[in-house]
């Protein structure tokens, strides 16, 4: 039975281990969390290595993929060459295939034409930006917002890709902690201010969960909600605000959807790879497994 592990710089609070029926085949899923320390995942994933049949980076991107030009971490290649035999993955590969996906999966009942989009981080999510534009959809990019602090949207394509020419060769070799909630960091109360306006200005709130929890004002009365990993918690989280739907672009078991670092190791894993496949055999495998995004109505 293939098994493959999570090695998350996020809380541990947030830890599961299931099994998952992934194409015909049964496999184990673990994520562990080592609350922010870089140095005890690159630990735990030379423990791992050659345990396991992958290993997935959560809480850090390996690389943000922006068109057909990749800006890798150095913090996240540290922790990738950790691993000399398992292949590690960070869920960038598949995330591009399955948020494109989900957003064409979506039209016909979100109807994206005209609906206003904050996307928290269009760099880590440019699939996602990239099909929400292509279906009409008016999008504010937050990335100099939510991991700078700069109170500048980024309110077309054009505008995120020059952005991330001149600021990602440099950040890309920060600490990633500076760029991104990471450990205990995720579990604190959400402190709403001076983003407030561009939550009540949109009808969608979409991308990466940590990024949009930080910063989300009282109410989210109304509002559509379209993310990834979510647990229990999370989900009474936006129903206490007010928010009428949650979507996560990846299936949810028990009382929580799978991160999409775990899910590409699943698949990388299932398919006996050395490392992270190509787009095409992702979107082949997507429509294979039957994966699409899950709506719940809060």
């Amino acid at each position: 039975m293939p098994e493959v592990v999570s090695v998350s710089l996020g809380s541990a609070t947030r830890d599961t281990e299931q099994r998952l029926d992934l194409l015909g085949k049964s496999v184990t899923i673990r994520r562990r969390g080592v609350d922010g320390d870089l140095a005890a995942a690159e630990r735990m994933i030379r423990e791992l290595d050659g345990k396991v049949d992958a290993i997935g980076l959560g809480g850090i991107d390996l690389y943000l993929l922006l068109r057909d030009r990749r800006y890798y971490f150095r913090d996240a290649l540290r922790l990738a060459r950790a691993a000399r035999l398992t292949p590690v993955v960070c869920g960038a590969g598949l995330k591009d295939s399955l948020e494109r996906k989900a957003v064409a999966d979506l039209d016909s009942t979100v109807g994206w034409r005209g609906k206003r989009v904050l996307l928290v981080s269009g760099a880590d999510r440019f699939g996602m930006a990239d099909e929400l534009v292509t279906h009409g959809a008016e999008v504010a990019c937050g990335d100099l917002m939510f991991a700078l602090g700069l109170d500048v949207p980024l309110k077309s394509l054009a505008a995120l890709e020059r952005a991330a020419r001149i600021l990602l060769p440099v950040l890309s070799r920060v600490p990633f902690k500076w760029l991104y909630p990471v450990g205990s960091s995720q579990d604190k109360t959400p402190k709403p201010g001076r983003f407030d306006r561009y939550y009540h200005w949109a009808d969608v709130i979409a991308g990466d969960w940590h990024f949009i929890r930080k910063h989300a004002p009282a109410s989210l009365a109304g509002k559509t909600v379209f993310t990834n990993t979510t647990t229990a918690d999370d989900v009474e989280i936006l129903r206490a605000r007010g928010a009428k739907t949650l979507i996560t672009t990846t299936p949810r078991f028990g009382s929580r959807s799978i991160g999409t670092n775990l899910l590409e190791a699943a698949f990388v894993a299932v398919e006996g790879a050395r490392g992270e496949l190509g787009r095409a055999r992702y979107d082949e495998l997507i429509v294979e497994a039957g994966l699409g995004p899950t709506v719940i109505k809060l």
